[in-house]
């Protein structure tokens, strides 16, 4: 048996991201395609031998951003599936226009500094 409950937000309203999918006494956040946050996935897929990057997802703001690029720049990256169902989108992009970026957490140090100078920097504006 499953029952969809939405609850009320602070302001009285109901929304539909807030359902709960309540199902043997299990409650899971869904959004409105019907999956649940944990199967909404990223898949970035390459190999050393081919010049393409595969990427797969669900997150909205990847998709914005990999849409508008293919719409620039069509030799570079291209949309190759999506379903509307649950929202997934495929693209294929050029190995040389894609890129990770790692960075490292701040100390406790960069952190106090960066606090002061926001504050700083919102006193004087």
């Amino acid at each position: 048996m499953k029952i969809t409950v939405f609850l009320k937000s602070r302001a009285g309203k109901n929304g539909p991201k807030t359902a709960l999918l309540r199902y043997m006494s299990t409650e899971r956040s869904i959004m409105r395609t019907g999956l649940h946050k944990e199967d909404k996935t990223t898949e970035i897929i390459f190999d050393e031998a081919n010049s393409m990057v595969e990427i797969r997802t669900h997150n909205t703001d990847l998709k914005k951003r990999l849409t508008a690029y293919a719409e620039q720049r069509p030799g570079q990256c291209e949309l190759t599936d999506e379903d509307a169902e649950t929202g997934y989108k495929s693209f294929i992009i050029a190995k040389g226009r894609f890129s990770v970026r790692l960075t490292a957490p701040y100390s406790d140090e960069r952190r106090r500094a960066a606090s002061e100078w926001a504050k700083k920097e919102r006193r004087s504006s």
